[in-house]
């Protein structure tokens, strides 16, 4: 775990692989969503941001 880049007073469990950073859920989104990234398969924070524009009548 670490801290919240935005926020360094919450701890996260939410890691940017490819920037090596920590992101709260608040601030829980891809820092380059069109800009490849060799971690994207595995990265939780693309998959919920990805998830969360996805619209309702899709899931």
């Amino acid at each position: 775990m670490g801290q919240c880049v935005c926020h360094p007073e919450i701890d996260s469990r939410f890691l940017c692989m490819k920037h090596n950073l920590y992101l709260c859920e608040e601030c829980l989104t891809c820092r380059d969503p069109q800009i490849y990234c060799k971690h994207r398969p595995s990265c939780t924070i693309w998959y919920t941001t990805k998830h969360k524009q996805r619209p309702a009548a899709e899931e």
